[in-house]
């Protein structure tokens, strides 16, 4: 059996290249090189650009495959450059084609539905969001090359290798001796997420299961997730030290200097993938977190180097100490502010006596 893999040298790449090849699979992978990884020596490698048709059916020659597994380039093209050329096919999407996900404001109440099914609506306007229409319109292409195919639509996904690691933010702030790190409300957001290895076994439960699979779109993501709040405190417990939360409301000030500006939740619902396919993390969350962040404290990145480039987080630590200093001085001013105290006892009955209408507390 011959599968190829587009992509490969992401954070899943490898997980995936190795469940197929321990299925059987004679491996191929296409990409650029850009970021080029170590692979088993029986693995083919394919230089092309899965961005382009033309290059991409140059870089194809006239190979066929009985599984392609696409999660890099233009998910559209690679349907199309591989119709009629693919036994299997499976699109890596994204969660971000949801209403909702960039423009909040497009549904009503604001925002995505907690958590948010596969069926919910998606961006079919560019109007709307030009790259959330984009995304839903390659979903559509595969399916109309590919009737058969499966698409997964994937989270945030953190582990080595990750464009953009969201565990670099804490680790270098720890590393430059930070110990107080500034979030939107508390860091009360969540953003779905899924550990490198839990989303790769995703991907191989649709190889081993074709049957149930065809046709179908799953969201990924680990079971359990954090918000920011929770995000940081593994961290930094990974790392051995104590970070104080400075609390700042939502403004444009601190949308730039506040770590992931983020003030609403994103979550899907994977109760799809679980039941069908009998997903379950093979990596807990919490030791997935933990082991990402050491692996950036032991393999650090180069400061203003090309992934910080990448990164909305600009590591302007002068601008946090005037944030920290504001929430600190809103948390003493608000403390003294004088507040009658509710009564905070419960709020059913609990008679100590029978027969009584109330209770001793008038309940």
């Amino acid at each position: 059996m011959k599968a190829l893999v587009i992509g490969g040298s992401g954070p899943t790449g490898p997980h995936i290249v190795e469940g197929l090849r321990a299925r059987g699979y004679r491996v191929a992978v296409l990409n650029r090189g850009v970021h080029p990884i170590a692979l088993a020596q029986d693995v083919e490698v394919i230089r092309g650009d899965p961005h382009f048709l033309d290059p991409l059916r140059e870089a194809l020659g006239t190979r066929s495959f009985d599984l392609v597994v696409a999660s890099y380039g233009r998910l559209g093209i690679v349907a199309e450059a591989l119709a009629g050329r693919a036994g299997r096919f499976i699109g890596i999407g994204g969660f971000v084609g949801y209403r909702g996900f960039y423009v909040p404001a497009a549904n009503r109440p604001s925002g995505l539905p907690i958590p948010t099914p596969e069926d919910a609506p998606l961006v079919t306007d560019k109007a709307d969001h030009a790259f959330a229409a984009r995304v839903a319109a390659a979903e559509a292409a595969v399916l109309a090359h590919h009737p058969s195919a499966t698409i997964l639509r994937y989270p945030y996904v953190y582990g080595p290798r990750q464009l953009v690691p969201r565990e670099w933010s804490v680790v270098r702030r720890v590393l430059d001796g930070r110990r107080s790190i500034v979030l939107i409300n508390g860091g009360m957001g969540l953003l779905m997420h899924g550990f490198a290895e839990n989303i790769a076994h995703a991907v191989m439960l649709v190889v081993d299961q074709p049957g149930v699979a065809a046709g179908r779109i799953y969201n990924c993501g680990d079971e359990v997730q954090l918000d920011l709040r929770q995000f940081v405190e593994v961290a930094a417990d990974a790392l051995g030290v104590r970070l104080e939360i400075a609390s700042v409301p939502d403004t444009p000030a601190t949308r730039r200097a506040a770590l992931a500006p983020l003030t609403d939740h994103k979550l899907m619902d994977l109760n799809l993938i679980r039941h069908e396919l009998g997903y379950r993390d093979v990596v807990p969350t919490l030791e997935a977190v933990a082991r990402t962040v050491r692996h950036y404290r032991d393999n650090p990145l180069e400061r203003g180097g090309e992934i910080e480039r990448r990164m909305l987080d600009v590591f302007d630590y002068a601008a946090e100490d005037r944030l920290i200093d504001l929430a600190r001085r809103f948390a003493d001013e608000a403390a003294a502010v004088e507040v009658i105290a509710p009564d905070d006892a419960h709020p059913y009955a609990h008679p100590k006596e029978q027969g009584l209408q109330r209770d001793h507390r008038g309940r």
